[in-house]
């Protein structure tokens, strides 16, 4: 089961969402601050962030850059009333994976999140590949030394597989970059 973060202020946003998210069987947290949203990344280990791009505190836009420099696999969405105008090219450049407008349609909100999702649950699976193939095995009887070193191909397999998912993402990213510093 996956568990998304809500981060939003509006109780009423609130209710819908983890309403939608919980009846298609996510364990959902939610939070009403963009602080406490960054506090509890670690606690709840979320594949998807849902925050409001207005928050008190810090803003979806601070929340989506500070996730997406230290949470790799977790999908970011950002979240605005349907009158609520932002900077969608922002929100680009702040390496948001999609954006919603509120209020929430279960329908709208379950064909963003699912292919989120899934990227989420792939680049955590090959991440974890990628570090389990950089750390040695624990010795095993009969089993090479327990001071031998990882295997090499194992290795470059699961770094392929890591760069793969991830370069995508890192792509879009740097061109964002560059876009933004030619003032385009």
């Amino acid at each position: 089961m996956s568990t998304i973060l809500l981060a939003d202020d509006s109780p009423h946003a609130q209710r819908m969402g983890e309403r939608i998210l919980r009846e298609e069987g996510f364990s959902v947290a939610s939070v009403t601050d963009g602080e406490t949203a960054l506090m509890r990344m670690s606690d709840v280990d979320p594949d998807v962030v849902l925050v409001d791009v207005f928050l008190p505190g810090r803003n979806g836009f601070e929340i989506c850059r500070a996730i997406k420099s230290s949470y790799r696999h977790v999908r970011v969405v950002l979240t605005a009333g349907m009158l609520e105008s932002f900077d969608e090219e922002e929100a680009r450049a702040a390496g948001c994976d999609a954006i919603l407008k509120k209020p929430f349609e279960a329908s709208v909100v379950m064909e963003t999140l699912r292919p989120l999702i899934h990227d989420a649950r792939l680049a955590r699976a090959l991440f974890a590949e990628a570090i389990a193939a950089i750390q040695p095995s624990p010795p095993r009887a009969a089993a090479a030394p327990a001071n031998s070193a990882p295997d090499p191909e194992r290795v470059e397999a699961a770094v392929t597989l890591a760069l793969d998912a991830a370069l995508p993402a890192l792509v879009r990213e740097i061109t964002e970059k560059v876009l933004i510093a030619l003032g385009h």
